[in-house]
C-alpha cells in the first residue's frame, strides 16, 4: 500500500506543477499546454521509482583504499530444533480496497467499451465518399458528430445528410479540424488517458486532468484551423450549425469538432485571438522543468546507490561438508561466511530473529553455503571495523547481494506479537564492562560471541548484541529495557529448553539438529541464569514487530 501511496502523491504534485507551468504559458500557444497535460496525465502510469531504480544502478563514485583493522567474529552451533513456523493473520483492508478498486475499474472500462463499440458499428456500416490526405471519409446513419476513428490506420466519420446542411466552405473548414487531430495522433492520446482514468478512477485529478486535454486539444487544432488560412466567422459558423445537426455526445477516444467550452471557443475563434510564441525565458522554462523531472528521479537513486553500499566482487558456493560450525569473519576489505544457509544470511542482513522472517524452509534452510565476498576500499571508510556502523554498512552490503545472486524479495508487514523485554533485575545488573572500552572509551575492542549448547561467550558486546543472542535462544523479540550503555563482556550457562530456539536457528544442520542435551540436566533455565549470573530479567509483553515473507528466491547463480 506504501508504494501505491507514494506514487499516487508524487504523481499529484507532479500534476500540480504541470498546472502552474500551464498557467504560467496561458498567453502562448495551446499545443504547449497540451503537451504539459498530456505528460502530467502519463506520470500516473510511470513511476518516480522506475527513474530511481535506474539512477541507483550507476556506479559513479571511484573506489578509494584504506585500511582497517581486523575484527573476527566466530559462532559455532552444535545442534538447534526444527524451525518453527509462526501463523501469519492478514489484516482484510488490503483485500477490501483491491475489490473497490476492481469495481471502479470494471464499471468505467465497460463504460468505455460500450461507447467504443457504437463507435466501431457505425464504422462497420457506412458508406465510403472518398479519400482526403490519405484518410478514408465515411458516411454514416449514425447521430454522431463528424470524428475520427481509430489510431493506426484512421478513417473520418461524417453523418449522412450533413454535406446538404454545410456550405463548401463550412465542410471545409469542418474538415481541416478533424486532419488536424489525425496529424497531432489526439486519438493516440485520448486513448492513454482513457486507461488512466481506467486505473486511477478514486482520483479527482485525473478526471480533471480528462477536461484540460479536451479543452487544450480542441483550442489547438482551432489554432491551427485559422494559421491554415480559414476564415473566422465561416469556421465559427461551420461549429454552430454542426452542433446542430448531431445529438449524441461523442466518445472520448474519438476526436470531434466539438468537446469543450463552445462559447468561449466561438468568442475566441471570433476574435481572432491568437497565441503568440514561446519566448526564450519561456523555452528555459520548460526545459529546466522537464529537466528536473528526469534528472531528480535519477540523482535520488544515485544518492540511494550511495547510501547501499555494496560488494567489489563475491564468491558464493554449496558447502558439502559433514562439519557443523557456523563462522563469520569481518576483515580488513572482506566479509566471509562459512557453512550457512540462505535462512541465515537472510537473518543476519536484515538483522531478524526467526520470527520475524516466514517462508524459510526447504533448501532455504537445508543448504549451506559459503561467501566469500571482497568490499570495496570506498565502503565503510568513515567507519572503524568493529563499530555499530560498520556492521550495519556489512548488512547492507549482504542486502545488495542477496538481491542481486539469489534474487532475493521480501514483503514487509508490522504485527502484535510476543516479545520479552529485557531489564535489570530489583538484585541489580552483575555485568562487567569491558576492559577495552575502559582503556579506549567510545572503541569497542575485539568481539566476540561464541555458542556452545547452553553456553553463551561475548567479549565486548553492547546489550543490544545480548537482546539479539537471548532472541534467538528464546525464539521471540528481546527488546533493550536495561538502560545500559557501553560494552560488557558477558558469560552465561543455563539448561536448553528443548521446546524454546537455539541461537542463530536455521543454519540447516539436518539431522544433526537433534543432539542430546548436556549432562547437567537439572541446572537453571535460560530466565533463572539470566537473573542470577547477569542481573538481569525478561519480562513477557506484546508489540509491534516488523516481520517479513520470503516472495521470491532463487539458488545462487554459478561464480
Amino acid at each position: 500500500m506504501i508504494p501505491i501511496a507514494n506514487h499516487l502523491w508524487q504523481s499529484t504534485v507532479f500534476a500540480g506543477i504541470a498546472a502552474l507551468l500551464a498557467l504560467a504559458l496561458r498567453h502562448n500557444h495551446a499545443r504547449t499546454r497540451y503537451w504539459l497535460w498530456l505528460i502530467a496525465s502519463m506520470k500516473f502510469l510511470i513511476p518516480f521509482s522506475l527513474l530511481v531504480g535506474l539512477g541507483s544502478h550507476v556506479d559513479w563514485q571511484p573506489p578509494q583504499p584504506v585500511a582497517q583493522p581486523e575484527l573476527t567474529v566466530m559462532v559455532e552451533q552444535i545442534s538447534q530444533p526444527f524451525p518453527h513456523i509462526a501463523t501469519q493473520q492478514h489484516s482484510l483492508l488490503p483485500y477490501a480496497l483491491s475489490a473497490l478498486w476492481a469495481c471502479g475499474f470494471v464499471v468505467v472500462a465497460f463504460s468505455w467499451g460500450r461507447r467504443w463499440r457504437r463507435i466501431r458499428a457505425a464504422v462497420r456500416s457506412a458508406a465510403p465518399l472518398a479519400r482526403i490526405e490519405n484518410v478514408p471519409v465515411l458516411s454514416t446513419q449514425a447521430l454522431l458528430e463528424p470524428g475520427v476513428f481509430g489510431i493506426l490506420r484512421p478513417v473520418l466519420l461524417l453523418p449522412e445528410g450533413i454535406t446538404g446542411h454545410l456550405t463548401p466552405a463550412h465542410l471545409e473548414a469542418i474538415v481541416a479540424h478533424e486532419l488536424c487531430h489525425i496529424r497531432r495522433r489526439d486519438n493516440l492520446a485520448a486513448t492513454l488517458h482513457m486507461m488512466v482514468e481506467a486505473i486511477f478512477w478514486f482520483h479527482p485529478l485525473v478526471w480533471w486532468l480528462g477536461s484540460r486535454l479536451v479543452e487544450e486539444r480542441e483550442r489547438a487544432c482551432d489554432e491551427e484551423v485559422l494559421l491554415r488560412g480559414n476564415r473566422p466567422e465561416v469556421y465559427a459558423e461551420s461549429i454552430l450549425k454542426t452542433c446542430e445537426f448531431y445529438l449524441a455526445a461523442p466518445l472520448a477516444g474519438m476526436s470531434g469538432i466539438s468537446g469543450s467550452d463552445l462559447k468561449k471557443r466561438i468568442v475566441r475563434i471570433m476574435s481572432q485571438h491568437m497565441s503568440t510564441r514561446l519566448s526564450l525565458s519561456r523555452k528555459i522554462l520548460l526545459a529546466a522543468a522537464g529537466l528536473a523531472a528526469v534528472a531528480g528521479p535519477l540523482a535520488l537513486g544515485l544518492l540511494h546507490a550511495q547510501a547501499q553500499p555494496s560488494f567489489e566482487v563475491a564468491s558464493i558456493k554449496p558447502n558439502k561438508s559433514a562439519d557443523r560450525g557456523v563462522r563469520i569473519e569481518n576483515q580488513p576489505g572482506r566479509f566471509r561466511a562459512v557453512n550457512v544457509s540462505l535462512k541465515f544470511l537472510i537473518e543476519f542482513a536484515y538483522d531478524l530473529k526467526d520470527t520475524q522472517l516466514a517462508g524459510a524452509t526447504g533448501w532455504i534452510s537445508s543448504e549451506n553455503y559459503d561467501v566469500d565476498a571482497k568490499v570495496e576500499a570506498a565502503a565503510g571508510q568513515e567507519h572503524t571495523i568493529g563499530s555499530d556502523e560498520e556492521l550495519e554498512q556489512r548488512r547492507q552490503m549482504l542486502q545488495s547481494l542477496l538481491a542481486d545472486r539469489f534474487k532475493l524479495a521480501l514483503r514487509r508487514e508490522s504485527k502484535e506479537l510476543p516479545v520479552y523485554a529485557l531489564v535489570v533485575a530489583k538484585s541489580g545488573a552483575k555485568l562487567h564492562e569491558s576492559a577495552a572500552l575502559k582503556d579506549e572509551p567510545g572503541k569497542p575492542g575485539a568481539r566476540m560471541a561464541r555458542m556452545d549448547r547452553g553456553v553463551l561467550t561475548m567479549n565486548s558486546v553492547p546489550i543490544a548484541m545480548l537482546c539479539d543472542a537471548l532472541s534467538r535462544i528464546s525464539g521471540r523479540n528481546v527488546i533493550d529495557n536495561t538502560g545500559l550503555k557501553g560494552n560488557y563482556d558477558i558469560a552465561l550457562k543455563w539448561t536448553p529448553d528443548e521446546s524454546q530456539g537455539q541461537m542463530l536457528k536455521g543454519l540447516g544442520d539436518g539431522d544433526k539438529r537433534d543432539a542430546p542435551p548436556p549432562s547437567d540436566a537439572t541446572g537453571p533455565s535460560i530466565f533463572t541464569a539470566l537473573e542470577e549470573q547477569l542481573g538481569l530479567k525478561l519480562e513477557s509483553q506484546k508489540a509491534p514487530v516488523d516481520t517479513f515473507a520470503i516472495e521470491h528466491v532463487e539458488r545462487p547463480s554459478a561464480n
